[in-house]
């Protein structure tokens, strides 16, 4: 008799993407690597996820870099796979950085603990004083385009810009903490001892009210299936703020777990897609 088919997933990852003081292609490399053993699986350059999902069952978007450099094959991917019902992991209906930074804003205005966010010249006085701010695209992603500027300079950035840039203060906090998330279960947090060495992580053990931090922003997001980092940084008095919700191709940072780490990770993100698969798939738009 014969074995029943496996399932067949497309990777998207961009291997030879250059990020700063990261190895994004290990990451992948150790993920697909272990994969292998579940699913039929292809790795493939975002710029050709469209012209090939078609012969898969699921896609899986990882470290990819950021869209803004190939928005165009981005665009043509999220359409072709709406179009057929192939489902995505991540799914694509985040509202956080999937959808750009405006989420920041949106929160922003209904006081929840995110670094405070604004866009416009009028509503800088709406931000703590602060001697330097943090200014970057509305559409950015990976640091890209972003500025740190004195505060004398920060409405002059802003003339002419019509929305597309953010400016936050620049908050003086003790370190940076990341929580990683597969679907809504916590996985693992990381956190930078050293604000002047982002990615030398370390793992942290999060107390309960970082946990329900961390919790209510992937709650927010709504998305069931994908993986989240609630990035977050400790502010002078203690608390966390939000700096970013990554809910497109969060990078991992699996090399700083020890090898039990990876394995709960792997297993967990096996498990996720399984479900992915298993679940009821909608009829692909261009039929009845």
């Amino acid at each position: 008799m014969p074995s029943p088919r496996r399932p067949r997933v497309l990777y998207v990852t961009d291997l030879a993407y250059p990020a700063r003081g990261r190895r994004y292609c290990d990451e992948d490399i150790l993920l697909t690597s272990r994969l292998r053993a579940h699913f039929d699986l292809a790795l493939c350059h975002p710029r050709d996820a469209a012209a090939l999902v078609d012969a898969f069952d699921a896609a899986v978007v990882r470290n990819s870099g950021p869209v803004l450099g190939y928005r165009e094959a981005y665009d043509a991917f999220r359409e072709r796979v709406t179009a057929l019902g192939i489902p995505v992991y991540n799914q694509l209906t985040g509202r956080a950085d999937m959808a750009g930074k405006q989420y920041l804003l949106d929160l922003t205005a209904q006081g929840r603990p995110v670094i405070p966010t604004v866009a416009r010249a009028e509503d800088l006085h709406l931000l703590p004083e602060a001697a330097e701010y943090v200014v970057k695209p509305r559409l950015g992603a990976d640091s890209m385009g972003l500025r740190v500027v004195p505060a004398g300079r920060v409405r002059e950035e802003l003339d002419g810009t019509d929305g597309e840039l953010l400016v936050q203060p620049r908050v003086d906090f003790a370190h940076e903490i990341s929580f990683y998330f597969v679907d809504h279960g916590f996985q693992y947090a990381l956190y930078a001892p050293d604000p002047g060495r982002r990615w030398r992580l370390e793992r942290y053990e999060p107390t309960a009210e970082d946990l329900a931090f961390a919790r209510w922003f992937v709650e927010w997001n709504g998305i069931d299936h994908g993986i989240q980092r609630v990035d977050a940084c400790r502010a002078p008095g203690g608390g966390l703020l939000l700096v970013e919700l990554e809910d497109l191709n969060p990078y991992l940072s699996l090399d700083a777990l020890d090898d039990e780490g990876r394995d709960a990770f792997v297993a967990a993100l096996t498990r996720a897609l399984r479900r992915l698969l298993d679940a009821p798939r909608p009829l692909p738009a261009d039929r009845p």
